[in-house]
């Protein structure tokens, strides 16, 4: 679907843009295939939505120059294909979600209706009223900042397709009906701006890959519609143009990244990032995950962080897993690793079969500050852990070399707690067990403990679930990461720090 959605776009903008009756004629060829499908998968109803949503703008962008008969088989997809299937699913729960199934869902159709609202006025206006009735119960998850729980390959995808609904409704109707101000929608711009490291890839919570995304004309829009051109300044350049960037670009200075602040804490999803500097592809940056568990698309990674330093990412998520693995959106997801605690750069606290943390726990963000200097981060995460009365991480940045993690944790009796870090670095612990290297691409951090029990060790151990876990068939191959690790057993309370710092080059 979203091949066909780029091809769409392409070759319809070369079309009208040269005039030359080849674009045309590939796009009528790309777009009567898809016409010949028994359906557009309306079980999995996000592929019906962006099929329709792709052949709704072939039929608008080149309507004046189809023949009549072609106007007609595009215009019978789009009903029968797109807007029926959409009528027939009366009370589908993605038509209320509060997250991204909502918004292409609903914007998608609605796109597809309005492309066709002159010629089926029954059947299309009561479809863009109930997109405007539903939508808005996603776009109160930007509230009150902008932040977006799924993570930044979600908030991609769900925003886009926002942009994309409030843009067509805007150019059919003359209005989005103040859909876009929802609470934080006019700063959610900021949001992947703030959580893109200095190497260009996300800090990648939740199902979110590590991948750079494309910085989309979306950007360019929110830019425009909310009058911050820093939105657009960090658009322009991207590696995969879009002909909406051509629509909807204005000129920016990339110097207003530098103005932006170093640190940020996104309240609504408990989202903390901090950076030594902006612009510099070798600047450190940390990011800290607070929260909830029971958002869509979460993994148990409440207190889990990320760090950059000197263009290396050391410590890192994993990412999603396969989404066709059984259960992996039922009753068998916490049981893969990369959906689990341990699977993260957090605690877990007397490991077991079950979940490793609370997938209904919350851990808001108690504390925060930031500046020139550094900044610091403090999350509860108390009701992440049955195994625990207590448990408090913070995360504090020093200046532009060097991040500490420190960890208190008050058990309920006696507790087995871990202590994890991913990384792809090629890993040498010290004599004594209390500090490590951790080497790649010619530069060196030092993890250390600058604290804690005296009987704390570090030790190195495959990216793979501990004997006590749960360990199913199919998941994806974690062997090119190593995680470091700490093992202590408390019976009271207990804390320790660990810092990590970039060694000078050489060392």
């Amino acid at each position: 679907c979203r091949s066909v959605l780029t091809r769409t776009k392409i070759l319809a903008y070369a079309f009208r843009m040269t005039g030359d009756a080849r674009y045309r004629e590939r796009l009528w060829t790309e777009l009567d295939a898809v016409g010949s499908f028994p359906d557009w998968n309306p079980k999995h109803f996000l592929d019906t939505a962006e099929m329709t949503h792709a052949v709704a703008v072939g039929y608008d962008w080149l309507y004046a120059d189809w023949s009549p008969e072609r106007r007609e088989r595009l215009r019978g997809m789009i009903v029968d294909k797109g807007l029926n299937p959409f009528v027939r699913a009366e009370s589908a729960w993605w038509k209320t979600c509060p997250h991204n199934w909502n918004q292409v869902c609903n914007g998608g159709i609605t796109v597809g209706a309005l492309a066709v609202a002159d010629e089926v006025p029954e059947l299309a206006g009561p479809i863009v009223r109930d997109g405007l009735r539903n939508i808005g119960r996603a776009m109160a998850s930007y509230a009150p900042d902008g932040g977006w729980g799924e993570g930044p390959g979600y908030w991609h995808y769900a925003t886009s397709y926002t942009v994309w609904y409030l843009a067509a409704l805007e150019s059919a109707l003359g209005s989005d009906f103040d859909v876009a101000a929802a609470e934080g929608f006019d700063l959610t711009a900021l949001y992947p701006i703030h959580l893109t490291a200095p190497s260009g890839r996300p800090f990648n919570f939740a199902d979110a890959s590590d991948r750079a995304y494309n910085r989309g004309p979306a950007f360019y829009w929110l830019a425009r519609r909310f009058d911050l051109p820093v939105a657009a300044a960090f658009a322009t350049g991207t590696d995969k143009p879009d002909p909406l960037d051509l629509l909807w670009f204005s000129a920016a200075d990339k110097a207003l990244l530098e103005k932006l602040p170093t640190d940020m804490h996104f309240k609504g999803v408990d989202v903390v990032t901090m950076r030594g500097a902006w612009e510099d592809s070798k600047a450190l940056y940390a990011g800290f995950k607070a929260g909830a568990n029971d958002v869509n698309h979460s993994n148990l990674d409440l207190g889990s962080f990320i760090l950059e330093a000197g263009g290396v990412r050391w410590a890192l998520d994993l990412g999603g897993d396969d989404y066709n693995l059984p259960g992996y959106f039922g009753k068998a997801r916490w049981d893969y690793y990369r959906m689990r605690a341990e699977g993260h750069n957090t605690l877990v606290i007397n490991p077991g079969a079950g979940p490793d943390q609370n997938p209904e726990g919350a851990a808001p963000i108690t504390a925060f500050a930031g500046g020139a200097d550094g900044a610091r981060a403090t999350a509860d995460l108390t009701s992440a852990y049955a195994g625990a009365e207590k448990v408090v991480r913070t995360l504090k940045r020093i200046g532009g070399t060097a991040v500490e993690v420190r960890d208190e944790i008050t058990p309920r009796g006696p507790a087995e707690i871990w202590w994890f870090m991913h990384t792809r670095a090629k890993v040498e612990i010290a004599a004594d067990g209390r500090s490590a290297r951790l080497r790649e691409a010619g530069r060196t951090l030092r993890v250390s403990l600058a604290d804690g029990p005296a009987d704390m060790r570090f030790s190195t151990m495959p990216a793979t679930p501990l004997p006590s876990s749960p360990n199913l068939p199919g998941q994806r191959d974690n062997s090119d990461v190593t995680k470091l690790a700490l093992h202590h057993k408390a019976a009271a309370a207990v804390a320790w720090t660990v810092r990590m710092e970039l060694e000078a080059k050489g060392k």
